[in-house]
């Protein structure tokens, strides 16, 4: 089936009207890089003289990310964090990428999900990531902390157009707090899209899921080879949990739109020779799939657009964003999809 290109643009034109909320585990990552300089004398291990320190936001903090890159900043973000100097880092990270971060929750019983990488380079051209250290608690939310969440979330989603549950399952997506954002949402009647990797069955009501390959084969249990195979999967997932339709995300073989009328859609890869990077691409599919739905697109041409956009930043190593323009400067001619 060929898409109406013209159509394609127009949305894509259109995405950054849309204002969108991203709750979810938000992270921090934070990039350490150093020179080598020789091996310690007090344990065999590379001395590095420290160079410089970047910040990048992770997680459920790269959806956003990509959201506002797309949309002008029309994003806000709620979560939690802890009482820690991370938790400054990562509001500075939010302000510089023009992010409202006004609705985090503060829990000095938690750590502020940061990833430290650690890099040292021994010539010009080359660096090697050396040691990662997470940062992050595992325990449940508190009561008290699950109320002001829910609190803030009865405040926000009434301003918002759609809403993004980021889930890495580090605990900020509990059932109570995916329930309270389901019931507001749907009493608002506001989409609610699942990025998840696991316990997709816990999101009934939502709007629709968009799990990876893997994960929806692991919720399904059974593989998906066939569009037979793809058909029966979505059709589980859409009965388990009652959203509209599912999108399956699988890597170099492109995704696939299951919806609710038993619609079977395959979207190919647009530049599969050009893949450096796929690191954050999910983000990047759900958050421009997200923009496009809000705005009134339908699935596969909102998947579609997700699609070009991945294909973007998987050409830039670490977690990447694009926007509008590259966006319609990428857009092929002609786009054709199986049926």
């Amino acid at each position: 089936m060929e898409i109406n290109v013209e159509k394609l643009k127009n949305l894509a034109n259109s995405m950054d009207n849309a204002r969108i909320l991203v709750i979810g585990d938000l992270a921090l990552d934070e990039m350490v890089y150093g020179d080598t300089e020789r091996i310690s004398r007090e344990a065999p291990v590379i001395i590095l003289q420290h160079t410089y320190t970047r910040y990048i936001l992770g997680g459920a903090s790269n959806a956003a990310h990509n959201v506002a890159t797309l949309n002008n900043g029309k994003i806000s973000v709620i979560g939690v964090v802890g009482e820690d100097y991370h938790a400054d880092d990562l509001r500075n990270a939010f302000m510089e990428a023009g992010i409202n971060c006004d609705s985090l929750v503060q829990d000095k019983h938690r750590k502020t999900i940061t990833k430290t990488r650690i890099s040292g380079s021994c010539s010009h051209s080359i660096t090697q990531q050396i040691v990662r250290i997470d940062r992050q608690s595992s325990e449940p939310l508190s009561e008290e902390t699950e109320r002001r969440l829910i609190a803030y979330i009865e405040k926000q989603i009434p301003e918002h157009d759609l809403v993004i549950l980021s889930d890495y399952h580090i605990g900020t997506l509990s059932d109570s707090v995916v329930k309270a954002v389901i019931n507001i949402a749907n009493k608002y009647s506001k989409k609610v899209i699942v990025d998840a990797q696991k316990d997709l069955s816990k999101y009934v009501g939502a709007y629709s899921l968009t799990p990876n390959l893997p994960d929806t084969q692991k919720s399904v249990g059974f593989y998906l080879n066939t569009k037979e195979d793809f058909l029966r999967a979505g059709n589980v997932l859409i009965e388990k949990t009652g959203v509209e339709n599912v999108l399956i995300t699988c890597g170099a073989e492109g995704m696939v739109v299951i919806e609710k009328n038993n619609r079977y859609t395959h979207i190919p890869v647009f530049n599969k020779s050009e893949v450096f990077d796929v690191t954050g691409a999910g983000d990047t599919v759900t958050a421009t799939y997200a923009l496009a739905l809000a705005i009134g697109a339908e699935p596969v041409y909102a998947a579609i657009l997700g699609n070009i956009a991945a294909g973007i930043v998987v050409k830039q190593f670490g977690c990447a964003t694009t926007t509008i323009k590259e966006i319609l400067n990428t857009m092929p001619e002609k786009i054709c999809v199986e049926v």
